[in-house]
């Protein structure tokens, strides 16, 4: 953390030798967070047998992971802004791995959704902690590019790696170490962070608390996550789906306009403002429901289609996540502090789309190698790409007192991102799955016909759904490029601190 020279009067700043070491554990903490939301996956199936979950209610495992993580982020960024991010930070590591450690014990349903709602919580608290200390860290324009580098490979990257965690787990130990393996990544961040994690002095804000703001934005998140949720399961016309859609919409409408009345608001409204934070917010939200979907349609499609066992499904994400890596550290980070963010941005949701368009033709007999392969490689080098200067420059130039908010308005728009993407895409595949049956199902007269019909039907399906995905992020690339119009930023400054995108603000702080 750069600390104040010891001659105030010349304004230097010099940075503090812990803030690198401060990086590891701040990075092992978000990795922490992002395994946990595909890793529970691929146990789902053995946790469900052994736990005596039911088939209408296992969706519960991951939906009640999702309702408190999303509901709460925005309460979890206030209170890391209100409490002091290093302590939001700690509290919440040991909260994570406390729940970690019930679901991993759990004995039953009740149990085991409990710990799952836990998780979800304490993640709403730690994970706008952890970027938003890296956010008030790293001042330095080239230092910071370097540290949201490695930031950014692990936001995009991390699901992939949860897939392979996961299934090496489930495969050859059990399921319940897909939770415990989060206690020691939670002890290791939480000691380290402890030890050499330092915050600025005036980075609090101790305004008090906007209860009514708290309240509509919870449930205000919980109804758009839910509604995402039950339209995959019930469908969009249902009248429940309908419900929750136009109640979210009343809550967070309620939320805006509470928040531009209010002395000391939940979500200052100056955050989203900005032309160039808002872009980053919609473009990111927007590419990651592309991503999720992909996720989740790859993962059917090699263990159902191509016979693969979780473990080699794992692995078959591992291009992607090289992609991803050398996108972030090596493109990304790079050619941050030399070419403005929406050239960076732009190009690398588009290069995205350029791989995710390949895997429209994917067939039951389609080779990995020849497809497969290649195309993660392109969607993990854009994605990479893109990732790592939007966020940097979600929390760039923000007022310290409003970075964790800030910070929690990123993962907000992931988080709501994969919860449409999830939905949206999978109710697309279904649909596409059906209408090619009903068309070919004459010709299917023997159970082997009948058995290709159905892989070639999910196949058709999965395809059609993509091809939306590529279409997200081609939107996403018009957005990163029409609304972020911030230039490269100049070493040790911020810029943009929200009041316009030239301005400048230098941020002294100095370490307790």
């Amino acid at each position: 953390m750069p600390k104040i020279a010891d001659n105030p009067a010349s304004g230097a700043l010099t940075p503090d030798p812990g803030r690198w070491k401060a990086l590891v554990f701040i990075a092992l903490a978000q990795l922490m967070v992002v395994l946990d939301a595909t890793i529970v996956n691929i146990a789902l199936p053995s946790a469900q047998q052994d736990l005596g979950i039911s088939d209408g209610n296992r969706q519960w495992v991951i939906t009640a992971y999702a309702l408190a993580f999303g509901g709460l982020l925005l309460f979890g960024g206030r209170i890391a802004d209100l409490w002091g991010r290093k302590r939001a930070f700690i509290v919440g590591l040991a909260g994570f791995a406390a729940a970690s450690a019930l679901g991993g014990a759990a004995n039953g349903e009740a149990m085991m959704l409990g710990a799952r709602a836990l998780q979800g919580a304490f993640g709403a608290l730690l994970a706008p902690a952890a970027l938003s200390l890296l956010a008030v860290t790293f001042t330095d324009a080239k230092e910071r590019a370097k540290a949201f580098g490695i930031y950014g490979a692990i936001a995009g990257g991390g699901g992939a790696v949860g897939l392979i965690l996961g299934g090496f787990l489930t495969e050859y130990l059990n399921w319940r170490w897909t939770f415990f393996v989060n206690i020691p990544f939670a002890v290791a961040a939480a000691v380290g962070a402890y030890l050499v994690v330092r915050e600025p002095a005036g980075g609090r804000n101790r305004s008090p608390l906007d209860v009514p703001g708290v309240i509509l934005s919870t449930l205000g998140l919980v109804a758009l996550v839910y509604g995402f949720t039950r339209a995959e399961s019930e469908g969009w016309g249902d009248a429940g789906t309908i419900g929750l859609f136009v109640g979210s919409a009343v809550l967070l409408l309620a939320f805006v306009a509470t928040e531009a009345r209010v002395k000391s608001p939940l979500l200052p409204l100056r955050v989203l403002a900005d032309r160039n934070r808002g872009g980053v917010y919609l473009s990111l939200g927007l590419a990651v429901i592309a991503m999720f979907g992909l996720f989740l349609f790859l993962t059917y499609y090699l263990q159902i289609v191509k016979g693969y066992s979780p473990v080699k499904t794992g692995f078959a994400f591992l291009p992607m996540i090289v992609g991803m890596i050398t996108g972030s550290t090596q493109i990304g980070a790079r050619l941050m502090t030399r070419v403005p963010p929406r050239l960076l941005m732009a190009p690398g949701f588009l290069t995205a789309a350029v791989g995710m368009s390949l895997l429209t033709q994917l067939e039951i007999g389609t080779s990995y190698a020849g497809l497969i392969l290649p195309a993660q490689l392109l969607l993990g080098l854009g994605m990479g790409t893109a990732f790592m200067p939007a966020m940097s420059l979600a929390t760039h130039g923000v007022d310290p007192r409003d970075a964790g908010v800030a910070s929690a308005m990123v993962n907000t728009s992931q988080q709501v991102g994969g919860a449409i993407g999830t939905a949206l895409l999978n109710t697309i595949a279904a649909s596409a799955t059906t209408a090619y049956l009903a068309d070919h199902a004459a010709g299917a007269t023997t159970p082997a016909a009948q058995r290709l019909l159905q892989l070639q039907g999910m196949v058709e399906g999965y395809a059609a759904a993509i091809w939306w995905a590529v279409g997200i992020l081609a939107v996403s690339a018009a957005i990163a490029f029409a609304f972020i119009n911030t230039g490269k930023p100049e070493g040790g400054v911020v810029a943009g601190s929200g009041t316009g995108a030239d301005d400048e603000v230098r941020i002294p702080v100095v370490a307790h």
